[in-house]
């Protein structure tokens, strides 16, 4: 067997724990607070880099003059992006969450063409169009039409939000990417952007009812944080050492559909044959927006 498809194998794992990450979260949801269980998520999250730092012996420096933006980086990567993610996520579908959430790499191709170097082609603005029509179709196409009160829809355009904040989190990395390695940066940002999680848990960790919660739903704080965060971004990177970036990023387009798969399979969300349009559609314009 080949290294390229053992590789490919480890990326699709890692698209599973992505994809199920969705109904996981929202099942746990039922039972913790959002706040309190991103405290907890993050909290293992964070404990699992800094196991592999010290069993890589990496050593974390960090030029003095970069800790402010750094910091900034931080809240609004690991801060700002996780609240809107676990907010929105708490009301809509998880299938929903999964789609919208997926239209990153949309924004990502529409923010750097407005405002840093790299332009849309044709073909990315193509896709940049197919994302945004099916993303009004999902939140149009459901029971009840567009209606800004409905949970759903306020979901929605959280998730959607939180697409953009994550986005433009995404190219003001790229610049402290040239001075750090990925595990670097993520282990700084993540722990900052955490500690702020964290602290922002803690009314709701102080008051919540431990012995109430089910071990399932702690699991899935488990899962989110130490598979979904730690281990899938150790083997994301793996991947694109072995079989470099853009072969690596194709197998994220998947995310979105296995979502919709297992929103289904696991929760029995069931959507409209609108949304079902709109959500092919967002991946049509991922798929788009991703082209080289």
């Amino acid at each position: 067997m080949s290294r390229n498809v053992i590789v490919e194998g480890f990326l699709l794992f890692v698209v599973f724990i992505w994809a199920l990450n969705f109904s996981v979260v929202k099942y746990s949801l039922d039972e913790i607070d959002p706040v309190t269980f991103n405290a907890f998520r993050f909290s293992l999250a964070i404990i699992f880099i800094w196991v592999v730092v010290f069993i890589r012996r990496i050593k974390i420096r960090v030029d003095p003059k970069d800790w402010l933006k750094l910091i900034g980086l931080a809240l609004l990567g690991n801060l700002i992006y996780q609240m809107l993610f676990i907010f929105g996520i708490d009301r809509t579908f998880s299938a929903n969450a999964a789609v919208m959430l997926g239209t990153i790499p949309v924004w990502t191709a529409l923010f750097s063409h407005l405002f840093f170097e790299e332009k849309l082609t044709r073909i990315r603005g193509i896709g940049v169009f197919f994302a945004f029509a099916g993303v009004a179709l999902i939140m149009g196409g459901g029971e009840e039409g567009f209606n800004p009160g409905a949970q759903s829809v306020t979901g929605d355009l959280i998730i959607v939000l939180a697409a953009m904040v994550f986005a433009t989190f995404t190219l003001l990395s790229k610049s402290f990417l040239t001075k750090y390695t990925p595990i670097e940066l993520s282990t700084v940002v993540m722990t900052v952007g955490g500690a702020g999680l964290i602290i922002a848990a803690i009314p709701g960790l102080i008051r919540l009812e431990y012995q109430e919660i089910s071990l399932p739903a702690y699991g899935g704080a488990l899962y989110s944080g130490v598979f979904a965060i730690g281990v899938a971004y150790l083997a994301w990177n793996y991947g694109i050492r072995q079989v470099g970036a853009v072969r690596t990023s194709t197998f994220q387009n998947l995310v979105p559909v296995l979502g919709v798969i297992l929103g289904y399979l696991l929760l029995g969300e069931t959507l409209t044959i609108m949304q079902y349009f709109g959500a092919a559609s967002v991946i049509l314009g991922i798929v788009l927006a991703r082209w080289r």
